[in-house]
């Protein structure tokens, strides 16, 4: 049974410079799609019991208390659902992040990307670090345990004291989870048609994020996946659900999901969606091979690595006769653990050559 939920909040007051995820300065169409988002949800959600919530975007603050509460309402949840709600700064106030607090909402995810106020404002973000420190403190006090902040590095100027910096930062304000993303600049945002100067390059990001790894680690962080970090007991339920491959709804505009072997996206814009909320962009029926590919490609994202008993039962392979030639390739970058094999720190940052060969053998 599908058990975890994501919802997309496509609106946002204006684009960052980096930003090319599914999101539109169009709030005039909030009540419509949110109508739409209801239809979509009564539909198809099956009344499971959630084990997770999750509202991406976007900017999720942007919706009122209200808004949530309707939504939340659609939904079979307990007090061990972990919910979850994307948030900028700039949007909020202690009357908001309460009454968020009053609907059971339990996990804050900040985006910060930078404690840096010439970068904030060189990238296009609202928001200046105080803001940050600010909303933090604040959510502390009316009772959120969970929080997270996320981080962007590789950003124009930045320099590895820099980063080393933000997170030193970030630590004293006492949070919970970190995530730390390299700035990937696609064509269609702003720096994809107006590339910024003084960008670092490859080898300094791998250097900052060496750098945050040991720094993190010595400071009782758990390195749980590729780009998250956490105290002991806060791992995002949520996304461990994707890394383990197990199935999950995606409600509203360009939201995947995942159900009975079938990955699916929504219509890409909110005009389109509004439409038809109940009509999938794509469906795609997973063979048995893509199945397992998934599952390691997944798999190797999370540090403690994939269990190739489960995986040899589930799919009825030699996971080590099948894959020995990439094995034996990098067997300096892949480490064997009691149950499988993970990748080491210096394969986690050449993953994506590793796992492109699991793919093609």
């Amino acid at each position: 049974m599908t058990k975890n939920v994501y919802i997309h909040v496509p609106f946002c007051r204006q684009k960052c410079k980096y930003c090319s995820f599914i999101s539109f300065p169009k709030l005039e169409l909030k009540e419509q799609y949110l109508k739409a988002l209801e239809i979509q949800i009564t539909n198809c959600y099956k009344n499971e019991i959630l084990e997770t919530l999750y509202f991406g975007g976007g900017t999720p603050s942007l919706l009122s208390v209200n808004d949530f509460k309707n939504i939340l309402n659609l939904f079979n949840i307990n007090s061990d659902t972990e919910i979850t709600v994307e948030l900028n700064p700039e949007t909020l106030t202690e009357k908001y992040l309460s009454d968020l607090y009053g609907l059971g909402i339990n996990r804050l995810s900040i985006g910060c990307q930078t404690f840096d106020n010439n970068i904030l404002e060189y990238i296009g973000r609202k928001h200046n670090s105080s803001d940050v420190k600010n909303t933090v403190k604040i959510a502390q006090n009316i009772g959120f345990r969970n929080i997270s902040l996320d981080f962007i590095y590789g950003l124009p100027t930045q320099d590895v004291s820099m980063f080393r910096d933000d997170l030193s930062q970030a630590l004293e304000l006492g949070i919970s989870h970190i995530s730390l993303y390299g700035l990937k600049i696609e064509e269609d945002c702003y720096f994809g048609k107006y590339p910024p100067k003084s960008l670092p390059d490859n080898d300094i990001q791998a250097d900052m994020y060496e750098n945050a790894v040991k720094f993190l680690k010595e400071n009782n962080f758990e390195h749980y996946e590729i780009s998250n970090f956490s105290k002991k007991g806060y791992n995002s339920k949520h996304n461990l659900n994707y890394w383990n491959n197990n199935s999950y709804y995606g409600f509203g505009v360009a939201a995947h999901g995942y159900e009975d072997g079938i990955r699916y996206s929504n219509p890409k814009t909110i005009e389109e969606f509004i439409k038809n909320p109940l009509k999938h962009k794509t469906e795609l029926k997973l063979s048995s091979d893509e199945i397992l590919e998934e599952e390691i490609f997944l798999g190797f994202r999370k540090l403690s690595g994939i269990n190739t008993k489960n995986i040899n039962e589930k799919f009825s392979i030699d996971f080590e006769n099948k894959y020995k030639n990439v094995l034996k390739k990098y067997n300096q970058y892949i480490t064997r653990t009691p149950v499988g094999y993970r990748l080491s720190e210096k394969g986690v940052l050449i993953s994506n050559s590793i796992l492109s060969e699991f793919l093609e053998d």
